[in-house]
C-alpha cells in the first residue's frame, strides 16, 4: 500500500530513470563545448560528484563481498537473500533526488553560487553545522521515524535488510530521502551563507558522508579497537558498522547520523555497542568448511558476474548487457595481473544445512587452459587450493569445469597419483553423480547394463561396480577403450567388466 511520499516519483520508468539526468549532462556539455552562460560550471560539477559517489559505494561494495578479505570481520554471518537484493535494487534514487534538490538551491540561493574552488576556513564552518544541527535534526528524526505509524509506512523499508550491505544504506522511502537530504543540505547551505563554502568542500562532505554511511552498513567491522583504547573519547564522535549493526537488531537503540554522542545524551546508546566492536574488530577465527568447490573464471564478461563487482547484476541469471561490454578493456589488464600474480582465493561461502561450503577461484580464464604453455602452471595452482585444502582440514574439494579436464589433468587423478596421502577427498561433478547412482543401487543386484559406459561417469560406475563383484556388460563399440577401462581394474575383477555391442543382451538384465 502507498503512503504520502512513500514511493518515489520516478518508480514506473525502471532503468530509463538514469535519462533523467539527460538536462544536467545538456547544460554541462553546453557550458564546457558552447560557451554556456553557467559561470561556475555547476552541471558539470554535480554530475562529476554523482560519479564519484557511485565509486565509493563500489569500493565499499567490493570489499564488504570480497569473502578472502571481509569473511574474519563479518559481524553478521548469513548472505543476504535474493528478495533482499530486490527489494534494494533501485538503492541509488536518493543520488538522482540529491543532484536535482541542489541544482534547485543552486539556481534559487543567489548565496549558494560562485564559490572559490577551495577554502580551508570553511572547514570550521562545516565541522559546526554537521556535528550540531546536522546531527540532531537527523537523531530526533531518526527516533520520530521509529514510531509506530512512521515505522509501518516507511522506515520499515529500511529495516527489512536482515544482512545489512552498503545499498542498504540507500534504501528508504522518498520521504525519508527528502529529510535526509535537507539534513545534508544544512552544513553546505549553511556555510556557504556564512561565506565559507567551496567546491572543494561540498565535494568532500558529500564523499565522506558517503562513506561513513556506507561503513555504517557494510556488515564488516573496518574500525580497529586501538583507536577507541588509545583516544576513548573518539568513540562517542565515530559510529561503527557493529554500533549501526546492532541498530537493526535492537530497533529501539543507536538512533545516531555517526555521532554516538547523540545516543549517549538521548540514553540510547546499546550497552552492548562498545563489547561487540572489540570483538568484532580482533577478528573471529576463519570456520574451515567441509566442502570446497574449485571453480575458474570462465570468460572475461562473465567475470563481472561476481557479487564483490555488481552486486545487484550477478543477483540475476548472466547476460550481455550493453553496459559490459565498455568493461571489456578493463578487465584485460587485470586479466594478465593474475596470470603473473594471482592465487586462488575465496570467491563465496554459504551454508547448507548446517554445513559450509565455500567457492573457490582459480584465477585463470577459460581459454588460457587450452594453451599449452600455461597448463603445467594452472595444475600447479590447482594443486596449491588441494594442499590448502587439505592443510585446513576440508572434507571435499571439487574440481569444477575445466580443472578437471582429461588433457589437462586427468580428470583430477594426476593429483591423486602426486599426492598419495591426501586426507581431503578430490572429487569433481563426474564422480559425485556416480557416487548418489552408486548410492541408490539395491544391495542384491549382482548384473548391470551400463550405457555411457566409456564416459567418465560410465567408468567410473563400472570401476565400482566390478570391485563389489558385479558384473557389468559396458555397451561399447570402441575394444579399445574397453580394454582401457578394463585395465584400469585390480586384475582379480577384471572379469566382472564384458563388452557389449547390442541392446538386446540387456533383454533378461534386471537393471539397465
Amino acid at each position: 500500500m502507498s503512503f504520502f511520499l512513500s514511493d518515489w516519483p520516478w518508480a514506473y520508468l525502471g532503468t530509463l530513470k538514469y535519462a533523467l539526468y539527460g538536462p544536467l549532462v545538456a547544460k554541462a556539455v553546453h557550458t564546457n563545448l558552447y560557451g554556456g552562460n553557467e559561470a561556475d560550471n555547476w552541471c558539470f560539477h554535480i554530475l562529476l560528484l554523482t560519479f564519484l559517489r557511485y565509486v565509493i559505494y563500489q569500493l565499499w561494495a567490493t570489499y564488504s563481498n570480497m569473502y578472502c578479505l571481509s569473511a574474519k570481520y563479518k559481524i553478521c554471518k548469513k548472505d543476504a537473500e535474493f528478495d533482499q537484493m530486490d527489494r534494494e535494487w533501485d538503492w541509488d534514487n536518493f543520488l538522482l533526488l540529491q543532484a536535482f534538490m541542489a541544482t534547485a538551491a543552486h539556481h534559487f540561493l543567489p548565496f549558494f553560487r560562485d564559490m572559490p574552488a577551495w577554502n580551508a576556513g570553511g572547514f570550521i564552518f562545516f565541522a559546526i553545522l554537521h556535528m550540531g544541527p546536522a546531527e540532531a535534526l537527523y537523531y530526533w528524526a531518526h527516533r520520530a521515524f521509529h514510531k509506530d505509524i512512521l515505522f509501518q509506512r516507511y522506515h520499515s523499508l529500511h529495516h527489512a535488510a536482515i544482512v545489512l550491505q552498503p545499498q542498504t544504506a540507500g534504501t528508504a522511502t522518498f520521504l525519508e530521502h527528502i529529510g535526509l537530504t535537507i539534513i545534508m543540505a544544512v552544513p553546505m547551505v549553511g556555510a556557504s551563507w556564512m561565506g565559507g563554502a567551496s567546491m572543494g568542500m561540498i565535494y568532500l562532505y558529500c564523499l565522506l558522508f558517503d562513506f561513513l554511511r556506507y561503513m555504517g552498513h557494510s556488515n564488516v567491522e573496518i574500525v580497529p579497537e586501538t583507536i577507541f583504547r588509545w583516544l576513548p573519547p573518539l568513540k562517542y564522535l565515530i559510529y561503527t558498522p557493529s554500533y549501526h549493526t546492532l541498530h537493526h537488531t535492537e530497533m529501539d537503540t543507536n538512533f545516531c547520523l555517526f555521532m554516538p554522542l547523540y545516543d549517549y545524551l538521548g540514553k540510547t546508546i546499546n550497552s552492548k555497542s562498545w563489547d561487540l566492536h572489540r570483538s568484532m574488530s580482533a577478528g573471529q577465527v576463519e570456520e574451515v568448511p567441509d566442502y570446497v568447490f574449485l571453480a575458474h573464471i570462465v570468460d572475461v564478461l562473465s567475470s563481472l558476474h561476481v557479487r564483490f563487482l555488481l552486486r545487484g547484476f550477478c543477483s540475476t541469471p548472466f547476460a550481455t548487457w550493453w553496459f559490459l561490454l565498455p568493461l571489456w578493456p578493463v578487465v584485460i589488464p587485470f586479466a594478465l595481473a593474475m596470470w603473473v600474480w594471482a592465487k586462488p582465493f575465496v570467491n563465496t561461502g554459504h551454508r547448507l544445512k548446517g554445513r559450509l561450503h565455500q567457492t573457490w577461484i582459480v584465477p585463470r580464464f577459460g581459454f588460457q587452459y587450452f594453451i599449452p604453455f600455461a597448463q603445467e602452471g594452472i595444475n600447479n595452482l590447482i594443486q596449491d587450493a588441494i594442499l590448502s585444502a587439505d592443510k585446513m582440514g576440508v572434507k571435499v574439494i571439487s574440481l569444477a569445469a575445466l580443472n578437471k579436464n582429461e588433457a589437462l589433468n586427468g580428470g583430477g587423478t594426476l593429483f591423486v597419483k602426486r599426492l598419495p596421502n591426501l586426507r581431503v577427498r578430490v572429487v569433481h561433478g563426474n564422480t559425485l553423480t556416480a557416487a548418489v547412482i552408486l548410492n541408490e543401487l539395491n544391495p542384491a543386484v549382482k548384473e548391470v547394463f551400463l550405457t555411457g559406459a566409456t564416459s567418465k561417469l560410465g567408468r567410473a560406475i563400472a570401476l565400482y561396480l566390478c570391485k563389489k563383484r558385479i558384473r557389468v556388460m559396458m555397451l561399447t563399440c570402441s575394444e579399445e577403450r574397453f580394454k582401457s577401462i578394463q585395465s584400469e581394474a585390480p586384475p582379480e575383477f577384471q572379469n566382472f567388466l564384458v563388452q557389449v555391442t547390442k541392446y538386446q543382451v540387456a533383454q533378461n538384465c534386471k537393471l539397465c
